[in-house]
C-alpha cells in the first residue's frame, strides 16, 4: 500500500517517537492528523518545536485516548485511512505506583482506537507494542514467537493491549499490525529513559553518573530507524494480523553503554549504582536482543544508523542549550 496522499492519524503525536513519525509521514506526502493529550496549557509537546512549514501541514486534535466518544469523532469526521496508535503511558517505575492508570490508558485506550477503526473501515491500524512484553529473554535472539512475560504493570498493560488488537483482527477483520519496537533512543526522548539520563547528567558536569542495574542488556534502535519500521509495516499487506519486531539485532549492557557515552562527553566521570533506580529483582528484564528476520524479509527494512552514530547524534541534540533546558537532569524521572 502506498502512503502518499493517505489521511493518517497519529495518536501520541506529541511524544518522542510520535513527533518523529509525524515528520516522517510528512515526507511520505501524507495528510497528517496529530492526536495529542489535552492540557490547559495548550501544549502540543514536541510538536511545538517543529518548524512553521511543517506545522502548517499538520492538523492537531487535542483529547484523551481514554475518551471513547472523542476518539470516534476524530476518526469518523476526518475520513482517516490509516491509524498509527502510539499513545501510551510508558514509564516502568511509574507503573509500580499507578497501575490503574496504565490499564486505563494502554488497554482501554487501545480498545477505543480499535472500536473506532472497526466502525469506520480503516485501511490499516498500526498498534505500538514494546519489547518489554517479552520480559527477560528465555532464548536469543527474541523472535515474535517468544513467550510473553508480565514483569511490570507496564508490560502487563501492553500485553493486554496487544491481545485486544489481535482479537479485533481475528474477530472483526480489522486490518491490524502490531509493531513491536525494542529500545528506541534519540533526540526528544524523555529523561526517564537510560540514554537521556546519562547524557543530561554528563552535560551538567556531574562527576558521578547515577544509574540502576548495570548488567542488563538492551537492543537499541535509533528513532529514525524505528519510524522507518513503522512506515514499512504500514505499507506491507503481508504484515496484517501479525506481530513484527523492530530492532537492531545487537545488544549492549547498560554499563558498557554508559561507558560509551561517558567517553564522548567526560571520560573522568564515574558510574554510581543508585538503589532507588533499580527495579525489583523479579521485575528487571535481564536481557533483550531482537530477532528482526520477519521485518527484513517482509519489507526489506534494516537499521541504517549505527549505535556509535546514533549516540553522537543524540549527544549533539542534547548539547543544544535550547533543548537541554527542557530537561530536569537532577531529578530521578520515573
Amino acid at each position: 500500500m502506498k502512503l502518499k496522499n493517505k489521511t493518517v492519524l497519529i495518536t501520541g503525536a506529541c511524544g518522542f517517537i510520535g513527533s518523529h513519525l509525524v515528520e516522517r509521514l510528512l515526507e511520505e506526502n501524507c495528510n497528517v492528523k496529530a492526536f495529542v493529550y489535552y492540557n490547559s496549557f495548550n501544549s502540543w509537546g514536541w510538536l511545538d518545536t517543529l518548524s512553521k512549514d511543517k506545522l502548517k501541514n499538520i492538523e492537531v486534535f487535542t483529547g484523551d485516548i481514554r475518551d471513547h466518544n472523542g476518539i470516534c469523532a476524530v476518526i469518523k469526521n476526518n475520513n482517516i485511512d490509516i491509524v498509527f496508535h502510539l499513545a501510551a503511558l510508558i514509564g516502568i517505575p511509574f507503573s509500580y505506583n499507578s497501575p490503574d492508570s496504565y490499564v486505563e490508558t494502554n488497554i482501554k485506550g487501545t480498545l477505543n482506537i480499535l472500536q473506532a477503526c472497526r466502525n469506520c473501515n480503516i485501511e490499516r491500524v498500526v498498534v505500538t507494542s514494546t519489547s518489554e512484553v517479552y520480559g527477560t529473554a528465555r532464548y536469543i535472539p527474541i523472535d515474535e514467537k517468544h513467550p510473553l512475560q508480565s514483569q511490570s504493570p507496564y508490560s502487563a498493560s501492553k500485553i493486554g493491549a496487544d491481545a485486544i488488537a489481535e482479537s479485533f483482527y481475528r474477530s472483526f477483520d480489522v486490518p491490524v499490525v502490531i509493531a513491536r519496537p525494542f529500545n528506541t533512543y534519540g533526540p526528544r526522548q524523555s529523561a526517564r529513559a537510560l540514554i537521556p539520563t546519562i547524557i543530561t547528567q554528563l552535560l551538567n558536569n556531574s562527576s558521578k553518573i547515577r544509574l540502576g542495574s548495570l548488567h542488563p542488556t538492551r537492543d537499541l534502535t535509533y528513532v529514525s530507524d524505528t519510524c522507518e519500521g513503522f512506515v514499512a509495516v504500514a505499507k506491507c499487506s503481508g504484515a496484517i494480523g501479525k506481530v513484527v519486531n523492530i530492532g537492531s539485532g545487537q545488544e549492549i549492557t547498560v554499563g558498557n553503554l554508559a561507558k560509551l557515552i561517558i567517553e564522548q562527553i567526560n571520560p573522568k566521570a564515574k558510574i554510581v549504582s543508585d538503589s532507588i533506580r533499580k527495579r525489583p529483582e523479579k521485575s528487571e528484564v535481564e536481557r533483550l536482543l531482537c530477532d528482526n528476520t520477519v521485518i527484513k524479509e517482509m519489507t526489506n527494512w534494516k537499521p541504517k544508523v549505527s549505535l556509535k552514530e546514533g549516540i553522537k547524534k543524540t549527544i549533539d541534540w542534547f548539547s543544544n542549550k535550547q533543548n537541554f533546558t527542557k530537561y530536569k537532569w537532577d531529578i530521578y524521572n520515573v
